[in-house]
């Protein structure tokens, strides 16, 4: 997300939470094999490593994150984007089972977890970011999309009146105070679900955060939200690593694979653009 870092989005004393699954593979005909409710490609175990925890990929993310993860716990998560992204990522890697995670976004951001192999999270590449925790090779390009209330009007010329409201420690919240601007004070949340529920209730216009992010929102909003407009950030996403992960290199090289193959815009394209109902490129670009 653009979790200021995609980050985004700070006295970090959350522990990780603990809710773990393990998702074991389903012996299947070769290249046949599913995760959850993944469609898997590439050959098993083509690329092998050394898992933090055997016999599983262990991966970590902050819930919720609609499209990307479709559940709210990890029991109840079997696809998305990342979960599916995550389930490639094991099965090229030889790995039967993905244990799935759920901890803070502010431990997640500060490299304060451990025992984990990588974290699938929107995070938004940053050099600040860089400085605590190790990113992947990048897997998704992420602009800032401007949420709002079917019957709020907002342009780009009349957003810096606006009340908006952020996912704190999150790009769009650094965005937010060094390029829009805004006449009124900008609302923190300490989670994405207290801003869209802000949102919903009117405390708040404007609800700023990955184009990404927000279309899916809007997507589960049943008509009351809209995305009106999205800033270009040039950011992508990456996934996190352990300082000085010693799988790094070989992670990076399956998702560059995963990205060669058309893997990765296959999810896209089954999670993502299906999820959202519209084409993220045909929403208008505000100039700050």
């Amino acid at each position: 997300m653009q979790k200021s870092t995609f980050g985004n989005r700070a006295a970090l004393m959350f522990s990780a939470l603990a809710a773990t699954v393990v998702l074991a593979g389903i012996a299947m005909p070769a290249e046949a094999q599913t995760y959850g409710d993944c469609t898997i490609t590439g050959k098993k175990g083509s690329m092998p490593l050394t898992p933090a925890i055997p016999g599983q990929l262990t991966v970590e993310v902050a819930l919720p994150a609609p499209g990307w993860w479709n559940g709210d716990t990890p029991a109840t998560i079997k696809d998305g984007y990342e979960y599916c992204m995550a389930a490639n990522i094991a099965h090229r890697a030889g790995l039967d089972k993905v244990a799935v995670v759920n901890v803070s976004w502010e431990s997640l951001i500060a490299g304060q977890t451990k025992n984990f192999d990588l974290s699938l999270s929107e995070a938004s590449i940053t050099p600040e970011r860089k400085k605590v925790i190790d990113f992947s090779t990048p897997y998704f390009n992420s602009d800032i999309g401007v949420l709002v209330k079917t019957t709020t009007k907002v342009t780009a010329d009349n957003i810096r009146s606006m009340r908006i409201g952020v996912h704190q420690g999150t790009t769009g919240a650094d965005f937010a105070a060094n390029v829009i601007k805004p006449t009124e004070p900008i609302k923190v949340f300490p989670d994405t679900a207290g801003m869209f529920t802000a949102l919903a209730a009117g405390q708040i216009d404007i609800a700023l955060s990955d184009t990404a992010y927000v279309l899916g929102q809007a997507a589960n909003s049943h008509g009351t939200m809209k995305v009106v407009g999205q800033y270009t950030t040039g950011e992508t996403y990456g996934a996190i690593y352990p300082k000085g992960s010693a799988n790094e290199e070989k992670i990076n090289q399956i998702i560059q694979s995963m990205a060669d193959d058309g893997t990765l815009k296959m999810l896209t394209q089954k999670y993502l653009a299906a999820a959202w109902g519209q084409d993220p490129t045909k929403i208008p670009y505000f100039k700050p």
